[in-house]
């Protein structure tokens, strides 16, 4: 993919242009910071799988979805009072909280922009994501500090606050490509599992990696009340369950979040975790091998990608 995403790149940068020096820097500050593009290949890696061309239509329609993703980053840090993100400087931190919520408004205008140059159908499509990213947003946020919440109430949340973009990503790459109906179903379904498959992936990271490996600090869910998948399993367990339940009843700080770790990690639910997630990722091979182009194996390698280096740093911490 490597001059799909050298135009890729090329393109994100003339997207967030402005006269504005200010708001130019900013709305580019995560871009010139680099990050994985899953999202924006995933929409240019969709339309080949189905058989089009990536032309400057594709290429737009990942950039739109790219440019949502930046959005929620901006938004995400100023809620969460993050100071670093890829390894630098979050926006709200450099910038201010103000600056860092306009800009991220601006980044949702020019993926609007986009989306409606691409057609209604297109533009429909991302504001109804859009409305699916707040309202998992807020499933999330109604389950703060609760030691209660259940698996179906996380895979609920992550549906609608990660694998609905994703799942959208596919989807637009494919329709702008004009890609056949059914291949487009069928691509946007692989869109969503490999959501479900990132977003465990990213909530496993946050107990089990580094702040190196993160580009930020970890067990930030953990201090904000968000009690995902893998305190979810070590609640449900045995003998760390009871500890580890008193800690979060007096709310994790920073002093006690190497604790709160530990005992998630002996209680045997990262693996557990895993498991959830390579579930995922068969689901998004058995789909891609109904796809004949050469592409649509790309896509399984995309997720395998992600399940192994999972899978290499579940080992190393259970060990």
């Amino acid at each position: 993919m490597g001059d799909d995403l050298k135009v890729l790149e090329a393109e994100l940068v003339l997207s967030v242009a402005t006269p504005d020096p200010l708001l130019s820097e900013v709305a580019g500050h995560l871009i010139s910071a680099g990050g994985k593009r899953i999202r924006p290949i995933l929409a240019i890696t969709s339309a080949r799988a189905g058989g089009a061309e990536v032309d400057r239509r594709v290429v737009q329609g990942a950039v739109a979805v790219e440019l949502v993703h930046l959005a929620s980053l901006y938004h995400d840090d100023v809620m969460d009072e993050a100071t670093e993100r890829r390894g630098v400087p979050s926006v709200n931190a450099r910038w201010g909280n103000l600056v860092a919520v306009v800009s991220g408004d601006f980044l949702l205008a020019r993926a609007a922009g986009i989306a409606a140059r691409l057609g209604s159908d297109i533009a429909e499509l991302l504001a109804d994501t859009l409305a699916e990213m707040c309202e998992g947003q807020i499933v999330e946020v109604k389950s703060g500090f609760d030691t209660d919440r259940t698996e179906a109430q996380y895979l609920q949340a992550i549906s609608g606050k990660t694998a609905s973009l994703l799942a959208t990503s596919a989807r637009i790459g494919a329709m702008a490509g004009g890609v056949e109906q059914a291949k487009v179903e069928m691509l946007t379904d692989i869109g969503r599992n490999f959501g479900m498959l990132f977003q465990l992936r990213d909530d496993i990271l946050d107990v089990a990696a580094s702040q190196v490996d993160l580009g930020k600090l970890p067990g930030q869910d953990l201090i904000e009340g968000v009690y995902n998948l893998p305190v979810i399993y070590a609640l449900a367990g045995s003998e760390p369950a009871g500890e580890l339940r008193s800690l979060l009843a007096d709310r994790i700080t920073p002093s006690t979040l190497p604790t709160a770790t530990e005992l998630i990690i002996r209680s045997g639910a990262l693996s557990a975790c895993f498991d959830v997630a390579a579930f995922y990722q068969r689901r998004i091979e058995e789909l891609a091998a109904e796809l004949t182009d050469p592409y649509s194996s790309y896509i399984a390698d995309l997720g395998r990608q992600l399940l192994g280096s999972l899978d290499d740093l579940v080992a190393r911490t259970v060990a």
